[in-house]
């Protein structure tokens, strides 16, 4: 039996990865590691929480008599574990800094104790920063341009030092913007939904000319899936989704989608630092076999269908 230790699950992201994980047939047991900051909400694993196979571990990564506890031998750690708002990330770096650098390392010292089989770091394309053209490769220097990715590309680097230094298996995936149902409402999509379903305006930044390669969250759990199976200790994969749309042009498939105009579009001053454009080259992971099986027009339509009815019917959130 392989035992999963998942950080961060009651999350967006990691939610959908522990109940991917949970549908297979498997011999696993996994157990989730979550703080429940504002962004953790265990109704996320209530499809799964009955399951004999997961147990939720209410804690904090940076923890470290408690990681050490919930690591037995040859474990798996995937960290989804992060603060992960950028606007919050200016406004005060302190949590970040506790949670995603020395978090990690804790993480990272803990598995290498246990004799971890693999240490999967679940990071972000914003460690590259701004591009104007082209994509960044796996190989290209981390520039990041915010508190927030300064201290993933921190967590990305401690933890390939143990790699190289340790011989501790790691694998790093930066993946482009996510989307789906259950993401916290500060993000763009939710937020927008959010706001327009209830007939208020959107605060739209700078000319909204900023760019963003989408990926859904399914598609997501299924190359770090991939990355686990097939992937190579040591490695750094890029998981791009394909659409890129510039903030401008992604409010208006959201006015449309949700039956409102650009009167409801409201100019804000640009954020303090905004990378103008994101896109990496996700030709590694391709080479494993992923392609996003989730076309964008479809999973936008689910997304904002998911947050209708959880507006209509909040006991329906799952």
């Amino acid at each position: 039996m392989t035992h999963f230790l998942v950080t961060g699950a009651a999350g967006f992201i990691g939610s959908h990865f522990v109940r991917e994980l949970l549908a297979g047939p498997e011999d696993i047991e996994v157990t989730v590691l979550d703080a429940l900051t504002y962004a953790g909400n265990p109704a996320n694993l209530a499809p799964v929480l009955g399951d004999p196979r997961l147990r939720f571990v209410h804690g904090d990564i940076a923890d470290a008599p408690l990681v050490e506890k919930l690591l037995p031998p040859g474990s798996v750690v995937v960290n989804f574990a992060a603060e992960s708002h950028v606007d919050r990330s200016i406004a005060a770096a302190d949590a970040f800094v506790r949670t995603n650098v020395l978090g990690t390392r804790v993480l990272l010292d803990a598995a290498l104790a246990a004799g971890a089989r693999c240490f999967l770091q679940v990071s972000t394309d914003e460690v590259y920063g701004s591009i104007e053209e082209g994509s960044w490769t796996e190989e290209a220097p981390v520039r990041p341009n915010s508190p927030y990715a300064a201290t993933k590309a921190a967590a990305d680097l401690l933890a390939l030092s143990y790699a190289r230094t340790h011989g501790l298996d790691v694998r790093i995936t930066r993946c482009s913007n996510n989307y789906g149902s259950g993401q916290h409402p500060e993000k763009l999509i939710p937020r927008f939904v959010t706001l327009l379903l209830a007939g208020e305006t959107v605060p739209l930044y700078g000319d909204g000319g900023n760019v963003r390669d989408w990926l859904h969250v399914s598609d997501h759990c299924r190359a770090l899936r991939l990355v686990l199976e097939r992937g190579t200790p040591g490695e750094v994969y890029n998981v791009g989704g394909g659409t890129q749309l510039t903030n401008r042009d992604l409010t208006g498939l959201l006015l449309d989608a949700c039956g409102a105009d650009w009167d409801a579009v409201r100019p804000v001053a640009d954020r303090k630092g905004h990378d103008r454009r994101y896109r990496v080259d996700d030709g590694k992971l391709r080479r494993l076999g992923h392609r996003p099986e989730v076309p964008f027009a479809q999973g936008l339509a689910d997304t904002v269908d998911w947050y209708r009815l959880s507006i209509d019917h909040p006991s329906t959130r799952k």
